[in-house]
C-alpha cells in the first residue's frame, strides 16, 4: 500500500493507493502517518491541490474501489454526478434501478472510502439540506461552496449557524 498526505483548505487528506488505482483519499485529524508514495498518489495529490485552487472540476485516475457490489454500483453513480451539481438519495436510488432503496444508497454513500474524488459530498437532501458527511458537515459545506452549489444552510444563508459550531 502506498500513500501521502496533504494539507488542505479544509484540513489534512490521507491518499492511499494499490499498485491499480487509488483506494483512500480520508480526512485525518490524528497523527500523520508516514509517507510512501507512489506515481498515483502524487497524481492523485497534484490533482487535488488543483481542484482547491479552482483549476480542476474533473478528476482522471485510476480506482481501486473495495466494496460489495451494491457499494460500488452507488460509488460509480456519483462519479457521474458533475462539479457543481448535487443530487438526492432518492437521485441515486433511481440512478441503480432500485428506488426503494434510499436508505441502502445513503449508507453506501457514507461507506464511500475515496472522499471528494468520488464526490458524496454532493448528495445532500431533496429539500437542498445539508446530510451527513463522514468528513464533517463543516467540510461538506466548503465543498459545495467551493464547486458553487447551494443549499440550505450555506453561507450565504443568514440563518446559517453551521460554522458556529
Amino acid at each position: 500500500m502506498f500513500s501521502e498526505t496533504m494539507n488542505t483548505p479544509i484540513g489534512t487528506l490521507l491518499i492511499q493507493a494499490s499498485a491499480q488505482g487509488i483506494t483512500h483519499v480520508d480526512f485525518i485529524d490524528s497523527e500523520t502517518p508516514a509517507n510512501r508514495p507512489n506515481a498515483l498518489t502524487t497524481a492523485c495529490r497534484q490533482q487535488l491541490q488543483a481542484y482547491f485552487d479552482g483549476k480542476r472540476k474533473i478528476f482522471e485516475l485510476p480506482l481501486d474501489q473495495q466494496g460489495t457490489a451494491f457499494q460500488k454500483s452507488v460509488w460509480n453513480s456519483l462519479l457521474k454526478i458533475q462539479f457543481g451539481q448535487a443530487v438526492s438519495y432518492r437521485d441515486i436510488a433511481d440512478m441503480v434501478n432500485n428506488r426503494k432503496a434510499v436508505r441502502a444508497v445513503g449508507a453506501a454513500n457514507g461507506k464511500n472510502p475515496i472522499a471528494i474524488i468520488v464526490p458524496c459530498h454532493r448528495v445532500i437532501g431533496a429539500d437542498r439540506t445539508l446530510t451527513g458527511y463522514a468528513g464533517g458537515l463543516q467540510r461538506k459545506a466548503w465543498l459545495l461552496e467551493h464547486e458553487g452549489i447551494a443549499f440550505k444552510g450555506g453561507l450565504e444563508d443568514p440563518q446559517s449557524d453551521l460554522f458556529d459550531q
